[in-house]
């Protein structure tokens, strides 16, 4: 358990503490009385450092499980987080059936972090999973960067831009769910906090939507956490849980 090593607590305990963080919320100080209640007693500024590490950390480890979009028409858009008192940009996009497909999270507005966005998202993707629509609102910044990408060779000529803002319904509904997590922060102290915290939001929203279903073998809440605490090693892994489940149906059956 590596991972862990030097932790005053086991690792299932710390994934569950950011789990619930990050699925629910909810502020440290509550998360704090909630661990309280069930024998962990563990100071609130304990939580955010285990945030702060592993949110990010689980992100990078599920993202392959979740970061395959159902669609190649994206919509794209940004929403506002406020960091130190002032506001950043964070840029998401969405497939048209409203699943995850990237993010990023600047303090600018322009065409410069539209292009390192869209880059970033495209770099992850196979050529068949890359968009061949993508619908933005009427900010001309997208324009600009999908221009440049396309004579950077880094998307398709033939990808369609198309500014119809009524299309990026799906998207705007989704900042709404995503801010109902940030709420309880009270704003964020630095970029980075801000970007280790929301990776951590992000990752348990797209499991939240059924994103890495194929992964949760028992289809329920106890399945999502399995898949988390299976990316760290934690307990049996995927091949011995499906094992063991197929022998209970089977005995289910007999019975």
């Amino acid at each position: 358990m590596c991972d862990f090593k030097w932790r005053h607590f086991q690792g299932n305990v710390i994934l569950w503490a950011v789990r619930w963080y990050c699925r629910y919320g909810i502020s440290y100080r509550d998360l704090e009385q909630m661990m309280g209640e069930r024998g962990v007693p563990v100071d609130h500024s304990t939580i955010y450092r285990w945030v702060q590490k592993y949110a990010p950390e689980i992100e990078k480890r599920l993202r392959w499980h979740c970061r395959r979009p159902q669609s190649t028409s994206w919509r794209v858009d940004e929403t506002y987080v406020k960091v130190r008192g002032k506001w950043t940009y964070l840029y998401r996009a969405v497939d048209k059936f409203g699943n995850t497909i990237d993010f990023y999270l600047s303090p600018t507005r322009n065409a410069k972090a539209a292009k390192r966005f869209l880059g970033k998202a495209l770099n992850s993707l196979k050529d068949w999973e890359k968009p061949t629509v993508i619908i933005t609102d009427k900010a001309p910044t997208y324009g600009i960067a999908i221009a440049q990408l396309k004579a950077e060779g880094k998307c398709s000529d033939d990808l369609v831009h198309r500014q119809v803002k009524y299309l990026n319904n799906v998207v705007e509904a989704d900042h709404g769910k995503l801010k109902q997590l940030i709420k309880p922060v009270r704003g964020f102290k630095t970029l980075n906090t801000a970007y280790a915290t929301i990776k951590g939001f992000e990752v348990m929203r797209a499991l939240r939507k059924g994103q890495a279903a194929i992964f949760n073998l028992t289809r329920d809440i106890q399945g999502e956490a399995r898949i988390v605490e299976r990316a760290f090693g934690i307990g049996p892994s995927a091949l011995t849980e499906a094992v063991e489940l197929l022998a209970q149906n089977l005995q289910g059956k007999t019975a």
